[in-house]
C-alpha cells in the first residue's frame, strides 16, 4: 500500500482556512447559509464529524465548487487513520491477493 507519511488536513481544518476565514464567515454566519445546525458546523471544523454526501452538497454549492472535492478530503483522511490501525494493518497484510485477470488494468499499489 502506498500511503502517505503525513496525516492530511481535515476537511473541517480545510473549511476553517481556505474558505471561512477568506469570506469572513462565523460559524453561525454558515451554518445559517447551509441550512445545518451551528453545532454540526462546529463538528466538522473540530474533526468530530465527517463529512457526509449531504454536507459535501451544500458546501459545493455555497462555495460554488464540486461536492467532490469536500469527499475526497474526507475519503483522503479516512483511508490515512485506517492506514495506521495497527490492528487493521496486520488483517490487511494476511489477506491473499488474488490472481491478475487478463485484459485487465490492474493497480500496482495493491500487489
Amino acid at each position: 500500500m502506498n500511503i502517505i507519511k503525513r496525516k492530511p488536513f481535515s476537511p473541517g481544518e480545510i473549511l476553517l482556512e481556505e474558505f471561512m476565514q477568506p469570506y469572513k464567515l462565523t460559524q453561525n454566519e454558515l451554518a445559517r447559509r447551509l441550512y445545518i445546525t451551528r453545532r454540526r458546523v462546529n463538528e466538522i471544523i473540530n474533526g468530530k464529524r465527517s463529512i457526509t454526501p449531504d454536507t459535501a452538497l451544500r458546501l459545493g454549492k455555497l462555495f460554488r465548487m464540486s461536492p467532490d472535492y469536500w469527499l475526497n478530503l474526507q475519503i483522503k483522511l479516512d483511508i490515512w487513520n485506517e492506514a495506521h490501525d495497527k490492528k487493521l494493518l496486520q488483517q490487511i497484510k494476511s489477506i491473499k491477493s488474488l490472481g491478475r485477470l487478463k485484459n485487465i488494468s490492474h493497480d500496482p499499489k495493491f500487489g
